[in-house]
Parts: structure tokens; C-alpha cells; sequence
């Protein structure tokens, strides 16, 4: 019975991972390729010599060909730390470029001359994140510069996410050089920050939590209310005053977004007086939260 719920959540991830690496692909397609948008990732390389070739390249083709390049020497340097997902990723993200540009030609969707390059660059970036985010939280992703990233951690102190950063910068100016327009940089980097904020929604929104500290002398009462109103576990930690060394007790509750106004509210109900500070915090692993996934 478990193998068969295992098997059977195995299948909805791929899927799940299918239909955002789909999504993610349409946007490129429909909207930021006819405008001549470049955004990051191996995508963006991909984009920038699909227009620098005479020889139109499908992007679908060069998708597949750059990643494999990257795989190798990931593998050859960082040894079988790739997973499956992510095979599969690179390889369902290239024949989703083919299908929507060669088989289905999405690029005559829609008159992108009437949306303008600023639109198509904030749909673009919207559905792109929407798309790849879902993929992420699925356990998968469209291979790509985070394999660039790897290596260059390996042998450099430096964080992966600037590496990115960088790496995405660089291939998003590059494009001047492609269309000689500036505006088309500008709004590359305009679908970066989209598509950064959209994912980040799609992966942490819901999950989105608070750390509660509260400072009151009725701080056992405002804890079991919390306990048993919303059902939330809370700490009392032992403190002291700086200036009056009087002893207290500091009240932490860690909290998801939805909860964070129902304990608010109890806490200016029964001591509306209290100190209180709030603040958001990027994971919470553990009963009632998120598993620590390795």
C-alpha cells in the first residue's frame, strides 16, 4: 500500500513538473522570443545565439545541446550529483521549445507588437515563474548556469546565487549586442525580477512564516491562549531587563501567514500593552511545519 501512494505521488510530480517546464517554455515562445527579449539562464544563451546564427537554430535543439555540454563537465567535475529530475528536466524543457515553436509556431499567438516589449516582459516573466516554480517545488528544474554555479563554488568561495545572478546579468546585457536596442536589456531585466518574485511566490507563499517574540508580564497567559486557541506550539524563555535586571519571561511562537493575525489578536486582547516583534523567517522545519529536505 505505501509503494503503491509512493508510486503514485512519484507519477503527480513528474506531471506537476511536466506542465510547469511546459508553461515556462510557452511564455519564452509566445512572448519573449517574438519580442526579442532575452532573459537568463541557459535559455537566454540559447535565445542570443538563436539570434546572432544566420541559420535560425531551434532553440529547443541548442537547449539540449548547451545543457548536455554542461552536464558532462558537471559530472566530470562534480561527480553523479545530478538527478533524475533533472535530466529530465533539461530534456522535456527542450522538446517543449520544439513544440511550441516548430509543431505548434505559438510565436503568431499573439501580436506582440500590441502588447509592447514592457508587457510581454512582465507576462513573460510572470508566467515563466509561475511555470518553473511549480517544477522547483516538484523536486525539479530546467538544468542550466546552476550546474556553472556548482563548479565555480567548488573551487572558489563564492555563493551559488550570485554566480546566477551574475551569470543572468551578463547573458541579458549580451543581447544589446544582438538588437543594438537598450530598451531590450531593460526589459530583460525586467522578466528577471519577474520571473524571480513570481517564483518565489509559488514556492514560499504558502508557506510563508513568522517568528513572534513577545515581551509582557502576562506572557503564560497569552502562550496557552495561543496553544489552545490556534493551536500553535509556543516557548517561554527565561530573560532579564538590561536596566532594571528584574527576571522575565520572553514568549516566541513560530507561526504560518494565515495564523499570524489570530495571534495578534490574542495577544492585544490580553495584553495590549505588550512588546511584541515580528519577523519573517525563511523556513521552519519540524512538527506542524516543513520536513528538512536534503
Amino acid at each position: 500500500m505505501k509503494k503503491s501512494i509512493n508510486l503514485k505521488n512519484e507519477i503527480l510530480s513528474y506531471v506537476l513538473i511536466t506542465l510547469g517546464i511546459l508553461t515556462y517554455t510557452f511564455a519564452w515562445s509566445a512572448f519573449m522570443l517574438p519580442a526579442k527579449i532575452v532573459g537568463g539562464g541557459v535559455s537566454g544563451i540559447s535565445s542570443v545565439i538563436y539570434y546572432a546564427c544566420g541559420i535560425h537554430i531551434p532553440i529547443g535543439v541548442l537547449n539540449l545541446f548547451i545543457n548536455a555540454v554542461l552536464l558532462a563537465i558537471g559530472f566530470k567535475v562534480l561527480g553523479p550529483k545530478f538527478g533524475v529530475k533533472t535530466i529530465f528536466g533539461i530534456v522535456m524543457s527542450s522538446l517543449a521549445f520544439i513544440l511550441w515553436q516548430q509543431i505548434l509556431d505559438v510565436e503568431k499567438l499573439f501580436n506582440v507588437d500590441e502588447f509592447g516589449g514592457f508587457m510581454c516582459a512582465i507576462i513573460g516573466g510572470a508566467v515563466c515563474g509561475g511555470g518553473i516554480g511549480l517544477a522547483f517545488a516538484m523536486g525539479g528544474n530546467s538544468g542550466g548556469t546552476d550546474i556553472i554555479a556548482l563548479i565555480l563554488t567548488k573551487f572558489y568561495n563564492v555563493s551559488p546565487g550570485k554566480v546566477i545572478m551574475y551569470l543572468d546579468i551578463f547573458i541579458i546585457g549580451s543581447s544589446y549586442f544582438i538588437s543594438g536596442r537598450l530598451e531590450n536589456v531593460v526589459f530583460g531585466y525586467i522578466v528577471m525580477v519577474t520571473m524571480t518574485y513570481v517564483l518565489d511566490m509559488v514556492i514560499d507563499g504558502n508557506k510563508q512564516s513568522y517568528q513572534i517574540m513577545v515581551f509582557s508580564g502576562m506572557n503564560s497567559e497569552i502562550g496557552e491562549a495561543i496553544t489552545t486557541e490556534v493551536g500553535r506550539g509556543a516557548t517561554l524563555l527565561d530573560g532579564e531587563g538590561c536596566y532594571s535586571h528584574n527576571p522575565s519571561k520572553v514568549l516566541i511562537v513560530m507561526t504560518h501567514r494565515a495564523d499570524k493575525p489570530i495571534v495578534m489578536r490574542i495577544i492585544n486582547r490580553i495584553d495590549p500593552s505588550a512588546f511584541v516583534s515580528v519577523s519573517k523567517v525563511q523556513g521552519v522545519y519540524g512538527k506542524n511545519f516543513d520536513k528538512i529536505k536534503i
